[in-house]
């Protein structure tokens, strides 16, 4: 007798629901278990996490900031994902949308109307990160280069890259030393609607129910979709699967530049440290819990919000490192990547009455 995995047929839309149900699950007993061994009570510590995150208004607008760039990231992420394109980049090219809005608020504004200064910025973010996302895929479909080591290394690029102007040749003279830019003029800041939360929350929603309906119904969609589950039927049915790819890849990258665009022009107002805090990461857990789903992505990056805006009054009322949030998302990540499998995949039974029936 073995076991074997079989890949169903089809997957049932109870498997799509249950799944990631029961890998948050998992991943919340695995966290609790670890907290024990600390010898602190999980109950005590997820109740403090869950009012840090959502006890008030004041915390659940910080829990949207956090959100925001998650929704974006996370759907374009997700996008990526179904061509079976492994987009590691999403911290680099939410990065290079943030230096790109910057080069827009600082430079251009002196010559721009002020009405076109903001829309500009956030236009520039996008194609950034568009372009930053479009080397690996250009790499990938020409040269059969894995997108997911070059889109990794990326992040490392534009990373040092934003630094060496913030602390260099964009530091702002006035900072007394401090590693940032200037204050963008207001003309470049993106509105806020309570707190530090912003109008790009409802930017993001719009964006995640408009992928949903061009996903599920549109031709293009329809493509992705083939192209990602089956590369040889999609080229019998006439689909041009490098471009496919391509577009699909500079699509993800415009949302996680957009993030980056709003980062700068409605959370900090300038360029400086805070700005690559990880989001492009976090994201790959919001598409995997979401099942690449762009408007349960929507919902999924609420949760993975409250797990770090949490982590934070963890370390304020429990005395816990502050990365426990962080932790708490590793944890998560495993029993989803383990569930995804059983979402494609069937455990089956195999005996010697089965190998003669087969037979």
């Amino acid at each position: 007798m073995r076991l074997v995995f079989e890949k169903r047929n089809s997957v049932s839309k109870k498997a799509i629901v249950l799944v990631p149900v029961v890998s948050f699950l998992v991943s919340l007993i695995l966290t609790g278990i670890l907290l024990i061994i600390f010898k602190t009570n999980p109950f005590i510590t997820y109740s403090s996490m869950f009012v840090g995150a959502f006890g008030s208004w004041i915390n659940f607008t910080e829990t949207l900031v956090k959100a925001i760039p998650l929704m974006l990231t996370g759907i374009g992420v997700g996008l990526a994902f179904r061509l079976r394109f492994w987009n590691i980049g999403a911290e680099g090219q939410l990065v290079f949308g943030g230096v790109a809005a910057t080069w827009v608020a600082l430079f251009w504004s002196n010559f721009l109307p002020p009405f076109l200064v903001l829309p500009t910025a956030i236009l520039m973010g996008i194609i950034a990160g568009a372009l930053w996302a479009g080397i690996p895929a250009f790499l990938k479909v020409y040269l059969k280069v894995d997108e997911t080591l070059v889109s990794l290394m990326l992040n490392y690029v534009a990373i040092l890259t934003a630094q060496g102007l913030y602390y260099g040749a964009w530091i702002d003279p006035k900072g007394m030393g401090f590693p940032g830019t200037k204050l963008f003029p207001k003309s470049a800041w993106l509105p806020r609607f309570s707190g530090r939360a912003h109008v790009g929350l409802f930017i993001a929603i719009l964006l995640g129910l408009v992928m949903w309906v061009v996903l599920n119904r549109t031709k293009w969609g329809f493509e992705v979709k083939m192209s990602g589950h089956n590369p040889r039927a999609a080229r019998v049915m006439g689909v041009d699967i490098g471009k496919t790819i391509i577009t699909a890849i500079l699509v993800s990258g415009a949302f996680s530049g957009m993030a980056g665009a709003f980062e700068v022009t409605a959370i900090s107002h300038r360029l400086q440290q805070g700005l690559a805090i990880g989001y492009g990461y976090t994201a790959i857990i919001v598409a995997w819990m979401a099942q690449l789903n762009p408007i349960a992505s929507l919902f999924v990056a609420v949760l993975m919000a409250g797990l770090l805006v949490g982590g934070d009054q963890v370390q304020m009322m429990m005395g816990l490192p502050a990365a426990m949030g962080i932790v708490l998302q590793g944890m998560i990540l495993f029993p989803m990547l383990a569930g995804s499998l059983f979402t494609d995949y069937r455990l089956k039974i195999i005996t010697k009455s089965t190998k003669e029936e087969a037979a």
